[in-house]
């Protein structure tokens, strides 16, 4: 294994048509399946760069900015942007083409966090990752940031903490009932 990879060394990109079967009630894309051909190219990214098995861990926030169409070239690119001990932060973007047109959409892009893992199901050393340009940094440091505001989340709702009645006025803008 080596002890440093740049992120090109793991890149991965598919492609793939988009079929009737992939719909839902409404005719678009079902959503799930392509947050299953995104977790898949996650895996073999991950995977890719540390040379071993990988297990998602988290996906960050997902918005589907535009909708999939049957008969759309799907493209999903996937690259390693940051690593820790054992994870990293694998960052993946959807597009889809019209086919008939080439008319190429951004449909959405999200970032999985994917642990190491030997085949006794533990954790593991990935190697370090070797920043090349201004993009690759930009990317590696949104991904600590990224980080630093998952855990302030975390810690802002902690169940034994969180007191109800110190937010009751924010709920009055929204659309709920309180009995208690």
């Amino acid at each position: 294994m080596k002890k440093y990879k740049t992120n090109k060394d793991s890149r991965v990109l598919i492609s793939e048509l988009m079929l009737p079967s992939h719909s839902n009630f409404s005719g678009k894309i079902h959503g799930g399946y392509i947050l299953s051909l995104m977790d898949q190219i996650a895996f073999a990214c991950a995977s890719k760069h540390s040379e071993t098995y990988c297990v998602t861990a988290s996906v960050d926030k997902v918005d589907f900015l535009k909708p999939v169409e049957v008969g759309e070239l799907v493209t999903l690119k996937a690259s390693v942007n940051h690593v820790g001990t054992t994870s990293m932060v694998v960052g993946v973007r959807v597009e889809a083409e019209n086919i008939q047109t080439g008319k190429i959409k951004h449909c959405n892009s999200s970032y999985f966090t994917m642990v190491a893992k030997d085949n006794a199901g533990k954790s593991v050393a990935v190697p370090g990752l070797i920043l090349e340009n201004k993009t690759a940094v930009r990317r590696f440091v949104r991904s600590i940031i990224r980080k630093e505001d998952a855990k302030v989340r975390r810690g802002r709702f902690k169940a034994s903490e969180f007191e109800y009645e110190s937010h009751l006025e924010l709920l009055k803008e929204y659309n709920v009932k309180i009995e208690l």
